[in-house]
């Protein structure tokens, strides 16, 4: 046959269509539209039961007191170190927040308002439920102490005060989850909210926890004044004895060393030592000066008178000076007399004698006072020495002195910082004892719990308006979710726009009682809407061979049980009121006309025909005036046969002697023989059965079919459950009208 590239470049476009990523909002909006009453339905139905539970819903109640925390405490006197921190800030509002909701508070209001009594708390006073098994349960029934008797103690081996303690842990959990601490803004101002049923209780409890928290404040600042007292006296015994074993100390000290004014004793001696000082300087110099002399002096020791009295420190003296004057005096007069008188005058004489006595006072004068400076020197260095001794005593002296005055103060201050102490402990102490019973709050109520008028929860308009709107969404995911996992043809439209094919026709699914006699139904015309339907198709075929007659036609499938068999029975009928028709069964792996039309075991057929044990006029077997040919012995060799020269030529012939050759062959996806069929044909019907073929067996068949240049004329939706359809939103017109009869939407399988 020739090639029908037209065709096989159609099959381009849906493929490419199945690879596009984007979202058609329309498909998805035509797919909710079709399942429009189904998702009502649910929502309805989901509404009414939401209705229903939230109607049985316990109300809740929601009362609350509010309370005011002070930025400061009240201070009547100094004790901020007895109470802790001030109360400002935002820690501390958060901490008092925990104390509300602390269990202490929780217990104490459970026994003030007898909760464990109360039928919403009281676990044995709960209706018991209708299936009580947990998991839990199943693991406590296989525990150590069910699998040996006697290991652990059961419930029924518990205390009645076990059981009750049990019983108020219960009731106090479940307290503290209906407590809610809410601050106002940024404000100081905190409510304090309780969730009941029993509103009035509600109400009681919400008041019993701010006058609770107040209360226990209190005791809890009583408490620490207690003991912060019991812990000061204490604690003033052990500095008291301190102080007095300090004191014993600093006097025993005192008495030893012999102080009375250690201020006093400490002046006199740096008064003394600095005047000793100062002597000592004066010494020191006037010592120098001596030994200056002095050394002077023993530099000309054992020289000449004159030379001797030239010294400085010789000179210096008056007497010297005047001796020495009276000796220049007396060698003057001698020199002037020896130049008038002889040696023995005595002039001369009494010159000389006047001249010895000047020169012996001016020696004796020479030597007492080189005596005197010796005396001075040595005198000097005495004082000198002495005062340095002085100096040096008066200086150790007022070291022992510093030494006892730093102990003493040692001593004095270890005193005053334990009198100190003690006297601090005092004041506290008297503080404490004066504000042990004050009664200063940090917090206090502004407005007290009244009794609320409308519940909290449930809302139940907004619960049923909630509920209502999720079923929706629920339901249009599960529509989308379906469509999507539902991966079938269901619509003509569908068909098109994915195969890009026409759609001859489809066939209604027939009732039970009809499906025996389906592949003649058409022949027997007792379903009308079956009849109408193949001639939509026969009519199809007819309009669509306008530019060239299809002689040869085959009807295939993708998969096995798509009804391909009763659509080529059924369809040779309707052609056969018009034309010479021929009805082959070429699926010879699994032939189904010998047996649709009870033909006698052993007809020959097809195969027997090619294989030429048999004639055509032997095969060939009339039924409602269309001719028809079986299948015939099945063939260990369908492709072969189908492929050999001696079927193109049977097929050839066969053409000639009919107007129509309907050949009913294998499914694609189960073997290849209809691609051999279809090589040799002028048009090929595809049978897809409605919502049950897999769309990708269905594009991979018809691919096959095209790439083999078969003539792929169009698609025949077969079995398609019309009422189910139409309720879904699938619109069928142009291929099938009701035309009245009631028995047009059932399944044919």
């Amino acid at each position: 046959m020739e090639s029908n590239p037209t065709t096989a470049s159609r099959l381009v476009t849906p493929l490419q269509r199945e690879d596009d990523d984007e979202i058609d909002l329309l498909k998805l909006w035509q797919t909710i539209w079709r399942r429009k009453w189904s998702i009502l339905t649910l929502t309805v139905i989901v509404m009414m039961v939401t209705t229903l539970i939230v109607l049985s819903l316990t109300p809740i109640y929601r009362a609350a007191a509010t309370m005011l925390f002070e930025q400061k405490q009240s201070q009547v006197v100094s004790i901020e170190q007895l109470y802790g921190v001030e109360g400002s800030g935002n820690d501390y509002l958060q901490t008092q927040f925990e104390l509300l909701k602390s269990r202490s508070l929780a217990e104490r209001v459970v026994r003030e308002l007898n909760l464990t009594e109360h039928p919403e708390f009281d676990p044995r006073q709960q209706p018991e439920p209708l299936i009580n098994f947990s998991i839990s349960d199943l693991i406590g029934s296989l525990s150590i102490d069910k699998l040996i008797p006697g290991t652990m103690p059961s419930d029924l081996e518990k205390t009645e005060e076990e059981i009750e303690e049990q019983i108020f842990d219960s009731v106090t959990r479940a307290f503290m989850t209906r407590i809610n601490i809410e601050q106002q803004g940024k404000s100081q101002l905190v409510q304090v909210q309780v969730d009941m049923a029993d509103k009035v209780l509600a109400a009681r409890a919400a008041n019993a926890l701010a006058t609770g928290y107040i209360e226990s404040q209190m005791e809890a600042r009583l408490e620490m004044s207690a003991s912060a007292t019991a812990w000061m006296n204490n604690r003033m015994t052990e500095l008291r004895s301190k102080l007095k074993s300090a004191e014993d100390v600093l006097q025993a000290y005192r008495e030893k060393e012999n102080l009375v004014d250690m201020g006093g004793v400490s002046a006199i001696s740096a008064a003394e030592l600095s005047a000793t000082s100062d002597r000592m300087v004066d010494a020191r110099r006037n010592r120098a000066e001596a030994e200056s002399m002095y050394r002077q002096v023993q530099s000309m020791r054992g020289a000449s008178l004159d030379r001797l009295a030239s010294v400085s420190a010789v000179l210096s003296d008056p007497l010297v000076v005047q001796f020495k004057t009276s000796e220049a005096k007396a060698k003057s007069k001698v020199e002037e007399l020896s130049k008038r008188y002889g040696a023995r005058h005595p002039a001369m004489e009494a010159a000389r004698t006047e001249l010895a006595a000047a020169q012996a006072s001016l020696r004796g004068q020479v030597e007492q006072v080189v005596a005197g400076i010796e005396r001075n020197y040595q005198l000097a260095v005495a004082n000198e020495n002495s005062l340095r001794a002085s100096v040096n005593a008066n200086k150790a002296q007022i070291q022992n002195i510093s030494r006892k005055e730093f102990k003493l103060r040692e001593l004095q201050r270890e005193v005053e910082s334990n009198r100190a102490l003690y006297d601090t402990f005092v004041t506290r102490l008297k503080e404490a004892s004066a504000t042990s019973d004050l009664d200063s709050a940090t917090a206090r109520v502004v407005d007290t719990a009244t009794v609320p008028v409308a519940p909290i929860k449930p809302k139940k308009a907004l619960i049923v308006v909630l509920a209502t709107f999720l079923a929706g969404l629920v339901g249009v995911g599960l529509v989308l979710l379906l469509e999507a996992l539902n991966n079938t043809f269901k619509s003509t439209d569908e068909i098109e726009n994915t195969l890009n094919l026409p759609v001859l026709g489809l066939l209604p699914l027939v009732d039970k009682k009809d499906r025996s006699e389906v592949a003649n139904l058409f022949n027997t015309d007792s379903n009308k809407s079956f009849s109408e339907s193949i001639r939509t198709i026969r009519t199809s075929m007819v309009l669509s061979a306008i530019d060239g007659q299809h002689k040869t036609i085959v009807v295939t499938s993708s998969v096995p049980g798509e009804g391909k068999s009763t659509v080529a029975a059924n369809l040779a009928f309707a052609l056969g009121q018009m034309e010479n028709v021929l009805l082959v069964d070429a699926d010879m792996r699994r032939p189904t006309l010998a047996k649709n039309f009870s033909f006698p075991v052993g007809t020959p057929g097809l195969a027997n025909l090619i294989a030429g044990t048999a004639k055509l006029e032997e095969c060939i077997k009339n039924v409602g005036g269309v001719d028809m040919l079986s299948a015939g012995a099945v063939p260990p060799n369908p492709l072969e046969l189908l492929s050999s020269p001696r079927f193109s030529e049977v097929i050839e012939y066969l053409r000639e002697k009919y107007d129509r050759v309907i050949i009913d062959s294998p499914p694609t996806q189960a073997v290849s023989d209809a691609l051999v069929l279809g090589s040799l044909a002028n048009s090929l019907i595809y049978v897809v059965r409605s919502d049950s073929t897999a769309k990708p067996l269905v594009i991979k068949g018809i691919g096959q079919l095209l790439q083999s240049n078969a003539p792929v004329t169009g698609i025949v939706l077969n079995q398609v459950d019309i009422k189910k359809a139409m309720k879904n939103g699938y619109n069928y017109a142009g291929y099938y009208d009701y035309y009245g009869y009631s028995d047009s939407a059932k399944v044919n399988k």
